[in-house]
C-alpha cells in the first residue's frame, strides 16, 4: 500500500509515495518528475500535463494554465482582476459570479469552470500515480498556499471529488515543508524547542513560516506571505526590458503579440536560471521571433537586480513581517530553510542573510520537499502504512469575525479566531436566544466583498415556557483542512455551567476519519490509529436539544459535483478513444514505412515485379490516405489487416526459405532413425523383441507412407522459385512431422517388462 503526496503547484506539479519504508518522487510518461500544470483543449481530445505545455505556442488560446490562483474566486476579486494580465485564454464570468474559461473543444465553444479544469490535472496526476504504484489510487494529501481563504480550500476539496480522490488533509505548504524537514532528524529536544524558518519561493507567490520543533512534533508559530509576487514576476521584468529594447533596435512590438510574449517568457526563464549560477554578462538569442527576424540580447545578473529591485523589496519586506509578528530576533532563529525554484536567485538568498543573520540553507530537496512532506502525512493518516506519529499544528492565516442580529438597529460581533491561532481547533459559544438567529463569518481587516466566509442559520429555536429566552451552545471548528465551520448548536440547560467537553485531540481526529470507515486487520497499524476509525460523536445528555443548521458556504452542491463527475468521465473515454485512434493511424504509418525498406532489402528476393509493383502502389496509395483525413480506429485496423494479407505470403517465402533445409533435415533424421529400429527388430534384436509384431507392421506402413510424401516435398520445393508460394507451408511439414512423432515413438520407446525374481 502507497500514501500520495501532491504538490499542487501553480506552474509544475510534483507526486510524492510512502512505500517500501522510503519515499519516492514517482516519474510522468515522459520520465520527468515535474508535470506542468497545463490543460489544453483540442478538436478531437485534451492535452494534459507535459504534452499540453509542449504544444503551448501553437494551441495558445486553448491551453489553461496558472489557474490554481482562480480557484474558489469570484469574477470581481480583487486578486483574481490582477491574474487576468498573466493569462492568454478567455476569462468569463458565471452566471453564480465565479469564473469561466472559454476554449475551443470537439470543434465548438465551451465553457468550463477552474474546479473543472483542475479536477483534469489531477486526473492526469492520479493515472501517473497508478502507473507508477501498480494499484488505485483514492486517498492523497493535497498541498495549497498558507493564504488559501476558506473558499479557495472548499473549492479545492471540489476538485478532488471531480477528479474521484479522497483527500485526507489540505496541508499548507510551508508546513508540508517542514514536516519533510522535522520527522527524520535526530537532534530534537522534548522541552527545548528548535525554531527554523521555511521560505518558499516558487512561480508566483512568496511564503514564509516560522516553526518550532520539538521530539515528535512540530509547531508552526507564524506564516507571511506575499501572494502577487513570485518567479514569473522577475521574468515579466525581463520581459519589459528585452520588448522595450526590441522595438528600438529591430521595430518589433513584442507586447501586441501573445505568441511572441510566451516565446521570449520561455527564454527569459532559461536566461535567469543561467545568470542564477554565472555572474558573467550572458546572451539571449531567438530565431524566427516575429515577423521572421532573429533577435538577440544579453543580460548580466547586475542589471537584472537593477530591473527587479521592486520585486525583492517585496520579498524583503515578507521576511520582515515574520520577524515582526512573532517578536523573534535572527538569535532566536536557528536555521533558515529554502525551497521553491526561485529561492535560487542569488540576491534573494543575500536578503535573506540579511534580515536573518545567517546564510540560508538548501539541504531540503527545493523543488520535492512539499510533496515528500505532504507524502509523510499521508503516511501517517493512512492506518494500512506503519509510521511513527509526528503531531502537527499549524495556525489560521486569517482572523475571523463572527456577526449576529441583536436588534433591528443592533448588531453583535466577536472574533472567533485571532490571526495565527492554532488549528485544527474547537470553540463554543454561548448564546441567549427565543428564536433563530444567523451567524455570519468574515475574515477581517479585509475588504468586505471578499472577506465572507459563509452564512449559518440556526434553527428550531423555541423560547422557555416561562417566555425567558434559552441558553444555546454553539460549536465552531477550524478542521483539519483549515475550513471554518459551525459545528453544531444546542439547546442546553441553563444551571448545567458545562454541558459539552471539548477533548482537542478527539476533535481533530473525528475531522480525519473517512466515510463507512473499517478498522484495518493489518497487525502492523498501531493501536491509534486503530482507535482513529473506531471513535464516536460525543453523546448528549438528555437536557440538551440538538438543533438545525443551514449553512449558505461559497461551495459546489451535490448536483453540479454530479454533473462534472459525468463530463470528466465522458471527457476521459474521449481522450482514450482517440489515443486508441491515434495508435491505429501510427500503426499503419509504422508499417507503410516499414515494408517499404523492407521491400527493397531483405524481401527483394521473394518477390516477383508484378507483385513487388503491385504491394509498392499500395503502400503509397496508404500513405496518401493516412494524410488525407483522419479516419476512426476500426478503418486503420482494416488498412492494417489488408496491408499485412499481401506481405504475409511474401513472409512465408523467406520463413520457408531460410527454415526448410534445417525442418526437412530433421524430418528426415527421424525416418532414419525409426527405419534402423525396425531393421534392428527385423534381425531379432532383443531390444524391441517385447513389442508385437502387429504393432511393428503399423509402424512400417506410417513410415513408408511419410517417406512418400516427403519424397514429394522436397522434388516440388527443388523445382520452386523463391518468387513462388509453397504448395505445402513449413508450418505444414513441422505439423507431419509431429504427427509422425506422437505416431511412431510411443511404440518403439515402449518400455520392456520387468523380468519376476525366481521363488527361493
Amino acid at each position: 500500500m502507497s500514501a500520495v503526496g501532491i504538490d499542487f503547484g501553480n506552474e509544475t506539479c510534483y507526486v510524492a509515495v510512502a512505500r517500501a519504508g522510503g519515499l519516492e518522487t514517482i516519474t510522468n510518461d515522459y520520465s520527468q518528475r515535474a508535470t506542468p500544470s497545463y490543460v489544453a483543449f483540442g478538436p478531437t481530445c485534451r492535452e494534459l500535463g507535459t504534452s499540453a505545455k509542449n504544444k503551448v505556442i501553437t494551441n495558445l488560446k486553448n491551453t489553461i494554465s496558472g489557474f490554481k490562483r482562480l480557484i474558489g474566486k469570484k469574477y470581481q476579486d480583487r486578486a483574481l482582476q490582477h491574474e487576468l494580465s498573466y493569462l492568454p485564454y478567455e476569462i468569463h464570468e458565471l452566471p453564480n459570479g465565479s469564473v469561466g474559461v472559454k476554449v475551443s473543444y470537439l470543434g465548438n465553444d465551451s465553457i468550463f469552470t477552474v474546479q473543472q479544469i483542475a479536477a483534469m490535472l489531477l486526473t492526469k496526476l492520479k493515472d501517473i500515480t497508478e502507473a507508477a504504484c501498480k494499484n488505485k489510487v483514492t486517498d492523497c494529501v493535497i498541498s495549497v498556499p498558507v493564504f488559501f481563504n476558506d473558499a479557495e480550500r472548499r473549492a479545492m476539496l471540489d476538485v478532488c471529488r471531480i477528479a474521484n480522490l479522497n483527500v485526507l488533509r489540505l496541508l499548507n505548504e510551508t508546513t508540508a515543508v517542514a514536516l519533510a524537514y522535522g520527522f527524520y532528524r535526530q537532534d530534537l529536544s522534548d522541552t527545548k524547542p528548535k525554531r527554523v524558518v521555511f521560505v518558499d519561493i516558487g512561480h508566483s507567490a512568496v511564503q514564509s513560516s516560522v516553526c518550532e520543533f520539538y521530539q515528535g512534533r512540530l509547531k508552526v508559530l507564524c506564516s507571511t506571505w506575499d501572494f502577487c509576487v513570485g518567479g514569473r514576476d522577475i521574468d515579466n521584468c525581463m520581459v519589459r526590458y528585452f520588448s522595450q529594447e526590441f522595438k528600438t533596435k529591430y521595430n518589433l512590438n513584442v507586447l501586441s503579440n501573445q505568441r511572441a510574449i510566451i516565446r521570449l517568457l520561455q527564454e527569459c526563464e532559461k536566461l535567469k536560471k543561467n545568470l542564477s549560477a554565472n555572474p558573467q554578462v550572458l546572451p539571449l538569442n531567438i530565431e524566427c521571433f516575429m515577423d521572421d527576424k532573429d533577435v538577440s540580447s544579453s543580460l548580466g545578473r547586475d542589471k537584472l537586480e537593477e530591473l527587479c529591485a521592486e520585486t525583492f523589496r517585496r520579498i524583503e519586506d515578507v521576511f520582515k513581517r515574520l520577524l515582526n509578528e512573532t517578536g523573534l530576533t535572527p538569535n532566536d532563529i536557528h536555521c533558515v530553510e529554502l525551497v521553491g525554484g526561485s529561492t535560487r536567485i542569488p540576491a534573494i538568498k543575500n536578503i535573506i542573510k540579511n534580515v536573518f543573520g545567517m546564510e540560508p540553507s538548501t539541504t531540503l530537496n527545493q523543488d520535492e520537499a512539499v510533496a515528500r512532506g505532504c507524502a509523510l502525512q499521508a503516511a501517517m493518516l493512512s492506518p494500512g502504512v506503519k509510521v511513527r506519529d509526528f503531531h502537527i499544528t499549524d495556525v489560521q492565516p486569517f482572523a475571523i469575525k463572527l456577526m449576529w442580529t441583536l436588534t433591528k438597529t443592533e448588531k453583535g460581533e466577536i472574533e472567533a479566531y485571532q490571526r495565527n491561532h492554532p488549528v485544527p481547533f474547537s470553540k463554543l459559544l454561548t448564546f441567549f436566544r427565543r428564536e433563530d438567529f444567523v451567524l455570519n463569518a468574515f475574515y477581517f481587516p479585509v475588504k468586505e466583498s471578499e472577506s465572507f466566509i459563509g452564512s449559518f442559520s440556526i434553527k428550531n429555536v423555541h423560547q422557555s415556557p416561562s417566555g425567558e429566552s434559552v441558553k444555546i451552545i454553539v460549536k465552531l471548528r477550524i478542521n483539519i483542512h483549515g475550513i471554518f465551520q459551525v459545528c453544531s448548536a444546542v439547546i442546553a440547560d441553563k444551571d448545567c455551567k458545562e454541558n459539552i467537553n471539548l477533548d482537542q485531540k478527539t476533535e481533530d481526529l473525528l475531522d480525519l476519519k473517512p466515510k463507512n470507515a473499517v478498522i484495518s486487520p493489518d497487525p502492523i497499524v498501531s493501536e491509534e490509529k486503530k482507535n482513529f476509525f473506531s471513535l464516536k460523536k460525543h453523546k448528549r445528555t438528555p437536557q440538551e436539544i440538538e438543533l438545525q443548521i443551514d449553512s449558505k458556504v461559497p461551495q459546489l452542491s451535490e448536483s453540479e459535483i454530479k454533473t462534472f463527475i459525468e463530463s470528466e468521465m465522458k471527457m476521459i473515454h474521449q481522450d482514450s478513444s482517440e489515443e486508441k485512434r491515434i495508435n491505429a493511424k501510427n500503426s499503419v504509418e509504422e508499417y507503410v514505412y516499414d515494408m517499404r525498406s523492407r521491400l527493397s532489402d531483405e524481401l527483394k528476393q521473394y518477390i516477383d515485379k508484378q507483385e513487388y509493383d503491385d504491394f509498392l502502389h499500395k503502400l503509397n496509395q496508404t500513405e496518401e490516405w493516412i494524410y488525407d483525413e483522419d479516419q476512426n480506429e476500426a478503418e486503420y485496423k482494416e488498412k492494417l489487416s489488408e496491408l499485412k494479407s499481401m506481405a504475409d505470403p511474401v513472409f512465408d517465402r523467406k520463413y520457408g526459405y531460410e527454415k526448410k533445409s534445417f525442418i526437412l533435415g530433421e524430418f528426415h533424421n527421424m525416418l532414419v532413425n525409426a527405419k534402423n529400429i525396425l531393421k534392428a527388430y527385423m534381425s531379432g534384436d532383443e531390444m524391441y523383441s517385447h513389442i508385437e509384431p502387429k504393432d511393428m507392421e503399423q509402424v512400417q506402413r506410417i513410415v513408408d507412407e511419410n517417406e512418400q510424401w516427403l519424397q514429394l516435398q522436397l522434388k516440388s520445393l527443388e523445382e520452386l522459385k523463391l518468387q513462388e508460394n509453397y504448395s505445402v507451408s513449413i508450418e505444414n511439414i513441422v505439423i507431419q512431422k509431429e504427427k509422425l512423432k506422437e505416431a511412431i515413438f510411443p511404440i518403439l520407446n515402449k518400455p520392456k517388462p520387468q523380468e519376476e525374481a525366481p521363488s527361493s
